[in-house]
């Protein structure tokens, strides 16, 4: 699934290519690519024509285009959702197209059908205008606002293991399987730690390596391992060259050159080094 880096490189692709233009015409070409807009596909269609592009929005990753009138286009990437503009290389996974009044068209392309569109209102929270389904959401490390000391004692108050407090999306938004693995390394944590034993230098170390290995992804397009993640001009991004935990197994640390190990970890995987990240006894 994308994680911060890869909805943002997203979003900015879409920030430069669609703010200030108008929808001219859409179609829904499977119905799954909008079953969360409860009120159906032809409720989103018929909205959204004629509707402006006022700019985009993510927090975590959550993504959403700005429309007129206090609404957006809340766009749900799922496991395999693109956003492209121009032609699309399979037709068959197309689920949703858009023209634009430049005549681009803006295409959903979503192989295994987890993602999708939906319309909602934009609502204020905490001085931030975002949709009303990620009202719920925290701000993620590369917010403006981002409060690290505020996450550090939200997280000394959770009896659970470190890595399951970073996926915890109302803890800390953005962070996914892949950078969490990345974050503890840097950190030199194991993250089956508990939260509540690390000492609050330690997390705030865990938060900020979380912040720069995104930040470095970002930087290089994002991490692809498929072709399932591009942004919207359909290429890939190659921080998959530079990871130093996740994936792995096997290799030896490039800290210490210790053999990585791969445990089971929430029905993924966690790859850590077991010199530099030792397990926590008992």
């Amino acid at each position: 699934m994308p994680e911060l880096p890869e909805v943002e490189v997203v979003r900015r692709g879409l920030q430069a290519h669609v703010t200030d233009k108008t929808i001219m015409a859409v179609r829904v070409h499977h119905p799954r690519a909008v079953r969360r807009h409860e009120a159906g596909a032809g409720d989103l269609t018929a909205r959204l024509l004629g509707a402006s592009i006022t700019g985009t929005g993510r927090r975590g990753k959550y993504l959403w285009l700005t429309l007129e009138e206090k609404a957006a286009l809340v766009v749900h990437l799922g496991m395999s959702g693109q956003m492209l503009l121009g032609a699309v290389p399979n037709e068959n996974h197309l689920r949703i197209a858009a023209l634009l009044d430049d005549g681009t068209t803006l295409s959903f392309v979503d192989q295994r059908t987890f993602g999708g569109w939906m319309l909602a209102d934009l609502i204020t929270v905490d001085g931030t205008e975002v949709p009303t389904p990620v009202a719920h959401i925290a701000r993620d490390p590369l917010d403006p606002l981002f409060n690290r000391n505020a996450v550090v004692t939200v997280l000394r108050q959770k009896h659970s293991e470190i890595k399951r407090q970073l996926l915890n999306q109302a803890v800390v938004s953005g962070i996914g399987n892949i950078y969490a693995d990345e974050a503890l390394w840097r950190a030199k944590v194991n993250g089956a730690r508990l939260a509540s034993g690390l000492p609050r230098k330690k997390l705030a170390e865990v938060l900020d390596a979380a912040a720069e290995v995104m930040t470095d992804a970002l930087e290089q397009g994002g991490t692809s391992f498929d072709s399932l993640y591009v942004n919207v001009n359909g290429e890939s991004g190659y921080f998959d060259r530079s990871l130093d935990a996740y994936g792995r197994e096997g290799e030896p640390c490039r800290r210490c050159g210790a053999v990585m190990r791969r445990e089971k970890f929430m029905n993924r995987s966690s790859f850590y080094c077991p010199r530099c990240q030792p397990r926590p006894r008992g």
